[in-house]
């Protein structure tokens, strides 16, 4: 599996809860922009780059530049038979001709921020778009012959109640995705919301609260035929982000954009975060990459864990953390799976926890004959 994600970082409005690299008033560099990133594709397909078995559009809002300049970056990217082609949608921002040049240039699935089906919880996370469009958007990604679609949603909003919540998952369930990832709001400091925060002009969202809103949502997707396969992650079989997958099992993928990451066989780099600077180097001629780090076996090992546990098929976990593994089991947060741990619901709700006390038992380790799987001595 070999993944490219481009980061396309143009927005209409920015959301009062983000803290991408992302901007609303740099439209005028969308042409330089799409140049770069297919000249920056052209240059490592040269090298010798890979066949994608998957590429990823993200942002951002990649449906908000014209689809023309889309499918040119995706013209550049050379695909394996088959590959998966997401691109992130605005529910505002998409319609029936850019999903039909989407579908001819080679996309199989869009991912629709929604957020929410409440006017006022739209309107208090600063998102633009009327609920209404959100069932036109995906009539019309159907109609274009795109059978695999993810729908976004946030919970814990300031201001949502448990009414909100469940109307919320109803009106997206309605709409027969076959994917859809709910996701804990979070306050980044940096964000128009994280300043209200701290002004104390709107509340936190409560931790008791989030997690009865998971139990809720993990309850009802599952009853309708979605099963999770990540924390924040639920699919019909077959539908799963082939993407997310490759990164979720430290795969390897192409950073193309700015602010982009990248991964190859434990080496992560990003690339320079503004559009202009990305622009500047890729006319030099030079490296886009800002910076780099390298894991060793033990940081590699650790990071590995971290990922599978947050998945459905678990983690395999060290024999010197068996008594954690035992106390965890006890305690209904894990079960067992073969050699391997995998959080229940409860667990899932205390994911970075239960994470934090396995590595510090010692359940990641590198390579070696002392990591043998717990129960397996």
């Amino acid at each position: 599996m070999f993944g490219v994600y481009v980061h396309i970082p143009f927005c209409a409005a920015r959301c009062d809860y983000c803290d991408f690299a992302t901007w609303t008033d740099r439209s005028e560099l969308i042409d330089d922009y799409v140049d770069a990133c297919v000249v920056d594709l052209e240059r490592r397909a040269r090298d010798g780059l890979r066949d994608a078995t998957s590429v990823f559009f993200g942002g951002g809002t990649p449906s908000l530049v014209p689809a023309e300049h889309l499918t040119r970056i995706l013209d550049a990217i050379p695909r394996a038979a088959g590959a998966e082609v997401t691109v992130e949608c605005n529910p505002d921002s998409i319609d029936a001709p850019k999903l039909a040049a989407y579908v001819r240039a080679g996309v199989t699935r869009v991912s629709l921020g929604v957020q929410s089906m409440v006017p006022h919880v739209l309107r208090a996370l600063h998102r633009t778009h009327d609920p209404a469009n959100v069932a036109t958007a995906v009539a019309a990604a159907r109609d274009a012959g795109i059978a695999t679609m993810n729908v976004d949603v946030i919970y814990g909003t300031p201001g949502e109640s448990d009414a909100d919540w469940r109307h919320t998952l109803d009106a997206v369930l309605a709409l027969d995705t076959p994917h859809l990832s709910a996701y804990a709001l979070t306050v980044e400091p940096a964000t128009p919301l994280g300043l209200r925060v701290a002004a104390g002009d709107a509340r936190a969202p409560d931790d008791d609260v989030q997690a009865d809103r998971y139990r809720v949502t993990d309850a009802t997707l599952r009853a309708a035929g979605l099963d999770w396969y990540e924390l924040s992650n639920w699919a019909r079989p077959g539908h799963e982000c082939r993407h997310n997958l490759l990164t979720w099992r430290q795969g390897d993928y192409l950073a193309i954009g700015c602010a982009a990451h990248g991964h190859t066989g434990g080496r992560r780099w990003w690339n320079v975060r503004t559009p202009e600077r990305y622009i500047e180097r890729i006319r030099a001629g030079r490296s886009p990459e800002q910076g780099s780090e390298v894991l060793d076996d033990a940081s590699r090992a650790e990071e590995g864990f971290t990922l599978a546990l947050r998945t459905r098929t678990g983690a395999a976990v060290a024999e010197r953390a068996a008594s954690e593994v035992a106390t965890l089991l006890d305690a209904g947060l894990v079960v067992r799976a073969g050699h391997r741990v995998v959080l229940t619901t409860a667990g899932r709700m205390l994911a970075n926890d239960i994470t934090a006390r396995l590595l510090a038992a010692g359940a990641a380790a590198p390579p070696g004959p002392h990591a043998a799987p717990a129960g397996t001595r």
